[in-house]
């Protein structure tokens, strides 16, 4: 259950980098995801009805363009500044695809001006979807004016998202040969570059260069350098990098500076350092996801009253609790073996809840089998059932699992029938493929051939067929004096081969009959 647990939070150096690289933004995306409601970002109904059917597209292989187009038909109104927005709407959310259609789609009507900043967009866009080629082919069709430090920072963008360090190096020559270099923006994406490949020194020779070309760092680059100078353990640096950036009067500090600073301290068995930085962290936190990062730090460090004392503060600052703040919660609970009290934060979810997400309490369900207490997550999660709650599949492979790690595989069986059974509901999940071949060990040993088939059957929705469901028929049918020949010719039927652990249960089982 331990890798189970460690989906649910973060403690390693390359998650942090992978947090840090993400929060980066190029100057060319001026928006940034929020948790607002989305009718708020546009400015008129029609553009907030176009956009809700676009969202509720979930195909990412399907083409929004017959939406639009069909939109427009019916001559309803939409500005192309809200369009502009909801295509960084669908940048922040991932959809890539949609977005990039959208983004080509405003530029082909000519709903927007014609300008770098929308250029800039869509070549990026067109790196992410399309590959390197493709954004090479589009920049070198810009003409003269519309190729400016915004279309060529798309670009370097995308050589550093795609590792390529010749064709970064080169292109940020080209930029400042040009004078498109006045901005931290290149110097940044090659700190992102030397920090995905491993090379801190080199991060820490673009804040050099930086400095004698008279550009003054911005706070992404103070954290890119700060981090590669923790992944070193070089803690010295990374306080003199602290100090500097405090010190600098273009520079806020950010929580999430600190916040990068304490991940490498406590890594390092810093504590003391760490707590000092999370009190100024503290200080500067105005939001849940900065509530987020505290409670995980101190979970890490062991100090649950901490982590309870911010959980209460983070209630009154917030007046709202989304279920993502649960699950964060819960999971530091669980990390720090404090199940009964993670039981008590699960009820108070449970009574103000206004979306039931059984991702909150399969946290707990994980904590609780990881401790052998299988039994009392299977009754925590029927109760929930018996209140008209309809559970994911996760939820009973989670007790599953738990029962098979407690060599209880009449169980473990029982409540995979369950997960199957609401399969339906969650399309694309699949159970691990270590339950599922020790219950069929156990049912090829133990099963009735109805019950076999059934499971197998069930199985079968939601993953390929196997050589394994077809050893537990063979050894069900066996115990019951029943021939092979007809299980074998359906292994035929589904192109599966018999291998020496099928001849060796056929053997076995053709000696035991004689």
């Amino acid at each position: 259950m331990g890798t189970a647990i460690s989906t649910i939070r973060s403690n390693s150096t390359s998650t942090n980098l992978h947090r840090l690289v993400s929060s980066h933004k190029n100057y060319y995306n001026t928006a940034s995801a929020t948790r607002s409601n989305m009718k708020s970002k546009f400015s008129s109904s029609g553009s907030n009805a176009l956009f809700q059917k676009i969202s509720t597209l979930r195909d990412p292989d399907a083409s929004i363009v017959p939406i639009l187009d069909e939109f427009m038909r019916d001559g309803k109104k939409v500005k192309g500044t809200d369009l502009q927005r909801f295509v960084r709407e669908l940048r922040s959310r991932k959809r890539l695809s949609h977005a990039l259609q959208l983004s080509e789609w405003v530029n082909t009507n000519n709903y927007c001006r014609d300008t770098s900043g929308n250029h800039a967009v869509q070549l990026d866009l067109i790196g992410s979807v399309r590959g390197i080629d493709a954004a090479e082919n589009y920049f070198n069709k810009l003409t003269g004016k519309e190729k400016d430090e915004r279309t060529y920072g798309a670009l370097l963008n995308c050589y550093t998202r795609e590792g390529l360090v010749d064709k970064s190096l080169s292109l940020k020559q080209t930029m400042k040969e040009a004078g498109f270099v006045s901005s931290p923006l290149a110097y940044n994406n090659l700190m992102c570059l030397y920090s995905r490949t491993d090379q801190p020194e080199k991060v820490l020779d673009m804040l050099s260069e930086m400095k004698q070309n008279g550009i003054s760092p911005n706070n992404f680059s103070y954290r890119f350098c700060i981090n590669a100078c923790g992944e070193k353990s070089d803690f010295k640096s990374m306080e003199k990098l602290l100090a500097e950036m405090e010190n600098q009067p273009q520079i806020t500090m950010d929580w999430s500076t600190y916040s990068t600073a304490v991940n490498h301290y406590i890594i390092g068995d810093q504590k003391e350092k760490a707590r000092v930085a999370l009190k100024k962290l503290e200080t500067l936190n105005k939001d849940a996801i900065g509530y987020s990062h505290l409670i995980s730090h101190y979970a890490k460090l062991g100090d649950v009253d901490e982590v309870m004392r911010l959980w209460g503060l983070q209630k009154v600052v917030c007046k709202k609790q989304i279920n993502r703040d649960y699950i964060t919660m819960l999971g530091m609970l669980v990390k720090l073996g404090e199940l009964e009290e993670g039981a008590n934060v699960l009820m108070e979810w449970e009574s103000s809840c206004r979306t039931f997400d059984f991702r909150v309490p399969n946290v707990l369900f994980i904590g609780l089998c990881s401790k052998g207490l299988t039994e009392k997550a299977e009754t925590m999660l029927k109760k929930m059932i018996g209140t008209g709650k309809r559970p994911i599949p996760n939820s009973w492979a989670i007790i599953s699992f738990g029962y098979m790690e407690m060599k209880n595989l009449k169980k473990a069986y029982e409540c995979m029938k369950e997960a199957l059974a609401v399969s339906q509901e969650s399309p694309g999940w699949k159970p691990k493929p270590v339950l599922i071949s020790s219950i069929l060990r156990w049912l090829g040993e133990n099963g009735k051939i109805a019950d076999v088939e059934a499971f197998v059957s069930s199985l079968r929705s939601v993953i390929p067929v196997n050589r394994e469901m077809y050893h537990a028929l063979i050894k069900a049918n066996a115990r019951c004096g029943n021939g092979a020949d007809d299980l074998i010719n359906r292994m035929k039927s589904d192109k599966i081969d018999a291998d020496e652990e099928t001849k060796k249960i056929l053997s076995s089982n053709t000696d035991g009959s004689e």
